[in-house]
């Protein structure tokens, strides 16, 4: 009783505007990381089913080296090497945190996608192609819709994963939720307050991305089964 006593909620509340501003940043960098990603994710994950050792191979690198390293060590490495080495200056926290999400990110997201992908019976390629239908289109037309109905769960998991590996970036000095925690934590020398906040949260955010996620499962389930009060799916509507 004696430590909720002395919890003091004002020294979170005069920094509200700070946390405030934390919580967009991370929401920030974590829709440039999650939606990079997925675009880089199908490119790479393409890449290495492909049968061509020149695009394969690369690929192959790319993965394993993001797969393999710490991302803490991939922030670092871009924001304090290799933009200034390309730009010959730094171009600031968000810039250097929002490649290094997108590139880890895109390559957990490229394993996804190929095994997406793999997960769908040859045989419906085959008779695609039978019928005359060009790769690309029988790849963008029936195999990736039915891919993306089961990559959706780990998608799903990554952009979770993926919000909370945001608070990382809090090393090349973001102004992420993070770092609100950690000015008030030294303004006050307290850190019951500042870390329970930031944990509470990032928690709610979880909780609102995890909702999300769980809807967008469900509306593109083979299961889904439109409201009685929305207007039916016809039948060129994806189901």
């Amino acid at each position: 009783m004696d430590f909720l006593q002395n919890i003091r909620f004002d020294m979170i509340w005069s920094y509200k505007e700070l946390f405030i501003r934390g919580v967009g940043i991370t929401l920030a960098l974590t829709l440039a990381g999650y939606l990079g990603g997925i675009i880089l994710g199908l490119f790479f994950g393409l890449g290495k089913m492909s049968k061509k050792k020149w695009i394969y191979y690369p690929c192959k690198y790319y993965v394993d080296f993001f797969r393999g390293t710490p991302l803490l060590v991939q922030i670092l490495l871009i924001h304090l090497a290799v933009i200034p080495t390309i730009f010959g200056h730094s171009l600031g926290y968000f810039a250097s945190g929002a490649l290094a999400l997108v590139l880890n990110n895109g390559a957990y997201n490229a394993e996804i996608v190929r095994a997406g992908i793999q997960s769908i019976e040859k045989g419906q390629m085959e008779a695609a192609r039978s019928l005359g239908m060009p790769f690309t289109e029988a790849m963008r037309s029936i195999i990736l819709p039915q891919a993306f109905r089961r990559m959706i769960p780990p998608l799903g998991n990554e952009l979770i994963a993926l919000l909370k590996d945001s608070s990382l970036v809090t090393v090349i000095a973001a102004n992420d939720l993070l770092y609100a925690g950690k000015v008030v934590a030294g303004a006050y020398a307290r850190f019951w307050e500042p870390y329970i906040t930031v944990a509470i949260l990032y928690l709610m955010l979880t909780l609102v991305f995890t909702k999300i996620i769980t809807y967008v499962e469900n509306r593109f389930s083979n299961s889904y089964v439109p409201s009685p009060r929305k207007r039916p799916f016809t039948s060129g509507s994806r189901s």
